[in-house]
């Protein structure tokens, strides 16, 4: 797939990679529209092509009480207005057959979430929408694994796939990088490096993920480095008032500093190479 093929995606002529980023959950259109306007402020600067996300709700929490959604049409009727308003491409993740035919009415990608990358029943019924499906790889499964899970969207009649790697589950609670992999899912499709999920702390005895967001540069640059397509970012006003996920989350003060860092290395990669 080429990343062309996403409606209303901006900054094509650029040789950066493209962004897929955004706060974990909505949990307001307020607080959305705001984070996607800086955001894209900073990537239109940058000429790096955008794609929004956010969660319309969550379905995979640690505990009962945790935050999971305000509600999937108002969430989803959120994103549907920054991508109409803002003319960009939004993305959000599914977790059932019943959530791709609803999402597909209202963006633009869907996502397949790690745990739910096998769940043939899901990627084929999002498969069938005829939207872009990300397929987040499984913290279990290794890089030539996600061929198969790339062949069922083919399969069913869609081309428009790309994966997106988390790590891969070390022990009970850690994950690892493994940049080797990066070449071997690029052989299969278009490939993202998820560099804040990818430094979460599952399975922590509290019942809420830990995490280390102050090696996401380190990653990223690893990924740029290793001629990763994209990057996927998770970033939030106040990570720590965040209501999902904000133990591994990025300040969105720090998003511009970084990307400015990443396209500086993207740019000498580029140059060396011709």
């Amino acid at each position: 797939m080429n990343i062309d093929q996403i409606p209303n995606i901006k900054n094509l002529s650029s040789d950066n990679f493209f962004l897929i980023a955004g706060p974990c959950a909505i949990e307001s259109e307020e607080m959305a529209v705001e984070i996607a306007s800086q955001i894209i402020r900073i990537t239109d600067r940058l000429e790096i092509p955008l794609i929004f996300k956010g969660s319309f709700k969550k379905a995979n929490r640690s505990r009962l009480d945790s935050f999971t959604g305000i509600g999937d049409e108002k969430a989803l009727d959120i994103l549907k207005k920054i991508g109409t308003n803002f003319k960009i491409p939004v993305i959000t993740d599914i977790h059932s057959v019943d959530d791709a035919k609803l999402a597909a009415n209202y963006v633009d990608i869907l996502q397949i979430p790690a745990f739910l990358v096998r769940q043939t029943d899901i990627l084929v019924a999002a498969a069938k929408t005829g939207k872009v499906i990300n397929l987040k790889k499984g913290q279990f499964m290794s890089p030539e694994s996600m061929q198969f899970a790339v062949g069922k969207i083919i399969e069913s009649g869609n081309e428009k796939v790309m994966i997106t790697d988390r790590g891969t589950m070390f022990g009970y609670q850690d994950l690892i990088v493994d940049f080797r992999g990066i070449p071997i899912m690029k052989s299969y499709a278009t490939t993202v490096l998820d560099v804040t999920h990818s430094l979460q702390k599952p399975n922590q005895t509290s019942g809420v993920t830990g995490g280390l967001p102050e090696m996401i540069e380190t990653i990223a640059r690893g990924g740029i480095v290793n001629d990763i397509d994209g990057l996927f970012i998770e970033t939030h006003f106040d990570p720590t008032q965040a209501l999902s996920d904000g133990k591994n989350m990025l300040p969105l003060n720090d998003l511009e500093g970084l990307l400015e860092r990443l396209v500086k290395i993207r740019q000498a990669i580029v140059s060396f190479k011709k």
